[in-house]
């Protein structure tokens, strides 16, 4: 967009828009708002800049004003700004006005910073106006971040301790049906040293023995498997909305190079969902960094989730992104454990990812092609109740 440079030391809204009392309410609200609060026209050009915007960004607001709002943003959220204005004005396709997201802006130092927007919209003497509400997230999103690190050293520390404690608990288990069948072969082997009537069919009682011992073996095998993938599940009404939204603020935390434009659409009537929220939060979580990650070289990135419903009692939830996708012709699930695309990849995400959506009593499928982007489909339980209030 044109930089339009307007020559006043004053905003040109209040002083061309607004006059008399509307003018004093405008100022008064613009030095007083708790939030940083911009305006600009269709244009992008900035019309009035609060007094918080002004400590937030390190701007006086005459030195703005009339100016892009562009100047405020990073180059990959200048960008995406400015084709959602194209398209808003083309299609009239509402992608953040009303909705919010987390953007990176930039201070007058350079520094950019997370900040959360809210976009409304307000037509005035014929002209089309935008007022944007920004809160800085910064501290917020640190402080998620170490939350989440002491999680993931606690649930590191719970796992190291949980595999201790099973594998001492199978070798307690398995030593003595082993232990057993090694020695019913031992014996049938010295028995068929003399192979007569007799010793044969101590062979045979030897051999049946061994394979009672094994087949225990292999019911403690799973029973320990089932105890460690049932897990405990806490199921109740989630607001899927903000499960979401947390999860793609969580995913962008710590992550370096090109962040992809996450698109949401959300139907308006959209249920709760039946879930554990922070096991549901993890599997969103991974999807979408695991999204993020894949699109670094990919231009123009995107991602869009869309939530649906489908059917009375069932939520289907789609992550897709417009990177290389999948290569799936070789018959390579990537669910299955220990197998990962990515360098240095332990594959075990979309594998734990798959367990929990099961234990919901949902499915998790891959839609994929080659250079056609990935497309991961969560169908699960609405909750009973219908859509929150």
């Amino acid at each position: 967009m044109k930089d339009t440079q307007i020559p006043t030391d004053k905003s040109p809204f209040l002083e061309t828009e607004a006059s008399g009392h509307l003018r004093s309410l405008l100022r008064s609200i613009l030095g007083s708002v708790p939030d940083a609060m911009i305006v600009i026209d269709e244009n992008g050009v900035i019309l009035a800049f609060s007094h918080a915007a002004e400590r937030l960004f390190g701007y006086r607001a005459e030195n703005v004003t009339g100016r892009n709002v562009s100047m405020l943003m990073t180059a990959s959220d200048r960008d995406h700004h400015d084709r959602y204005m194209d398209n808003y004005m083309k299609t009239g396709e509402k992608q953040i006005i009303g909705i919010g997201r987390i953007v990176q802006a930039r201070r007058a130092n350079g520094e950019s910073f997370p900040v959360e927007l809210k976009i409304g919209e307000a037509r005035l003497h014929g002209r089309r106006l935008f007022t944007g509400y920004l809160r800085d997230l910064t501290e917020q999103q640190a402080n998620a971040h170490r939350i989440s690190e002491m999680q993931a050293e606690l649930a590191n520390f719970s796992r190291l301790s949980a595999v201790g404690t099973m594998a001492s608990a199978m070798a307690h288990e398995l030593n003595q049906p082993l232990t057993a069948v090694a020695n019913y072969l031992e014996a049938a082997r010295d028995l068929l040293e003399t192979p007569d009537p007799e010793t044969l069919g101590l062979v045979t009682d030897a051999l049946n023995a061994a394979t009672t011992q094994s087949v225990r073996a292999g019911q403690i095998v799973r029973r320990l498997r089932d105890y460690v993938s049932r897990g405990e599940l806490e199921l109740r009404p989630v607001d899927l909305r903000a499960v979401i939204a947390e999860a793609v603020s969580l995913a962008k935390i710590g992550l370096e190079g090109r962040l992809a434009r996450v698109i949401e659409r959300l139907d308006t009537d959209l249920p709760q969902v039946l879930a554990d929220k922070i096991q549901l939060r993890q599997v969103l979580l991974n999807l979408v960094k695991n999204a993020i990650e894949a699109l670094q070289d990919t231009e123009n990135p995107q991602i869009c989730i869309q939530a649906e419903c489908q059917g009375k009692d069932r939520v289907r939830l789609t992550i897709r992104d417009n990177g290389p996708g999948f290569d799936l012709t070789e018959g390579h699930d990537p669910f299955n454990p220990f197998h990962s695309s990515k360098p240095g990849g332990m594959g075990l995400g979309l594998s734990i990812c798959q367990t929990i959506i099961e234990a919901h009593g949902g499915r998790i499928d891959l839609l994929s092609e080659p250079d056609q982007g990935a497309a991961f489909q969560i169908v699960i339980d609405a909750a009973p109740g219908g859509p929150p209030a």
